[in-house]
This record gives C-alpha cells, sequence and structure tokens, in this order.
C-alpha cells in the first residue's frame, strides 16, 4: 500500500523527506487552484487533495515509525553489549533513555537487574514482558529458568551446611539424599550458571561468566 502513496505523490520510495514534502506541496498547491473550477474537474481535484493528504500522512507516520524502531534497536544493541562486557551501569543508562518501554525494553531490564543480583526485581520486569508479548518464547523461557533458579536458592537457604554434621539423624550422605529429592544433585554454582545463560537466550551469549 505504501508505494501506491509514493506512487500517487510522483516519488520513489527512496526520496528524501524534503523531497516527499516538496512534490507533496506541490501537488497540493496544484489541485487547490483546481477545485474551483466547474464541473467533473473540480470535484475530482477536491478528491485529488483528500488522497495526497492521505498519501503524505501515511508516508511521513511510517518513516518516523521506522526510525523510531531503528532507532530502538540500536539502543538494545548497545545495551546488550554494555551488558556482555558487565558494564551494567552503563546498560541501564541506555535503557533509562527510552521514552517508550515495550516488552524488549522489560526483557533487557531484567537481565540488568538480574546482573545486580536482584532477583525479584528481575522476575517482576520479566512479567511485564510477558503481559505485553506473551508469545514471545525468550522471556517465557527467561521466566521459567529464573524461577527455578530463585526456588533453587531458597532451598539452599533453607537447608543445613553439611560440613555441620548429621541433620535429622541422617548420615553423611543425607545431605546429597535431600538434593536429589528436591532435584538438585548439582552444585549451586552449576545451577546458577544455568539459569544465567538461559535468562540471557544466547542473545547476550551469557554463561558461567555471570555473577
Amino acid at each position: 500500500m505504501s508505494k501506491q502513496y509514493y506512487d500517487l505523490l510522483g516519488v520513489s520510495e527512496t526520496a528524501t523527506d524534503e523531497e516527499i514534502t516538496a512534490a507533496f506541496e506541490q501537488l497540493k498547491k496544484k489541485y487547490s487552484e483546481e477545485r474551483f473550477l466547474e464541473g467533473e474537474k473540480g470535484n475530482e481535484a477536491a478528491k485529488m487533495l483528500n488522497r495526497i493528504d492521505v498519501a503524505y500522512n501515511e508516508i511521513m507516520t511510517e518513516r518516523r515509525e521506522k526510525r523510531s524502531a531503528d532507532n530502538a534497536s540500536s539502543s538494545y544493541a548497545k545495551a546488550e553489549q554494555f551488558i556482555r562486557d558487565g558494564k551494567i551501569n552503563e546498560a541501564q543508562a541506555v535503557l533509562d533513555e527510552f521514552n517508550e518501554r515495550p516488552a524488549e525494553w522489560h526483557y533487557l531490564q531484567s537481565v540488568v537487574f538480574y546482573k545486580k543480583n536482584w532477583m525479584n526485581e528481575s522476575k517482576k520486569q520479566l512479567e511485564i514482558a510477558i503481559q505485553m508479548d506473551g508469545s514471545n518464547e525468550k522471556y517465557r523461557t527467561a521466566y521459567n529458568k529464573l524461577k527455578e533458579k530463585i526456588e533453587y536458592d531458597k532451598r539452599q537457604a533453607e537447608t543445613p551446611n553439611p560440613q555441620q554434621g548429621t541433620y535429622q539423624g541422617q548420615g553423611a550422605g543425607g545431605y546429597d539424599e535431600q538434593q536429589q529429592q528436591m532435584g538438585g544433585g548439582f552444585c549451586e554454582q552449576c545451577a546458577t550458571c544455568c539459569a544465567c545463560n538461559m535468562l540471557f537466550n544466547c542473545c547476550l551469549n551469557a554463561c558461567c561468566g555471570c555473577r
């Protein structure tokens, strides 16, 4: 449909904003004069005025939205790079510059919070991202893995240190058995690494470098 608008104004899709505006103004002047003509020619000129108004507004709106999307994409890439480099404050500064905050913004904000070890805040941001874009598998995978990590950390905090001796009559192997019952059987560092890797979901190429 946008190509038809360009054709109506007599410009190409590669034309600059200034060229499009100039073509529109020229046509507007032409049909504004012709609409006062008698008969069908005047009626056709009035219709053309409406059509070129619609075409011009649609083209310029589409271009503004594309520029905005391109700028957002560039800013997201910049924030992701800062996160990969461990520059969390810089990544946060980039995110703070956004006026509009769609689902991807909340996803990246959750990653920043994760890096700060603010797990609950990270989880809330992912919940917002999912509410805004429930079909995004990346957000859901990150959310599920983050919940697993939070639950794992909670269980670890509630589990006695095996170096302190026996626990409720269990022997030295009781702690390992308890971990297996909880779905454990792996060290906390591995769990953190796995959760972090899934949270960043290849986009951030994060794995055991998470801290």
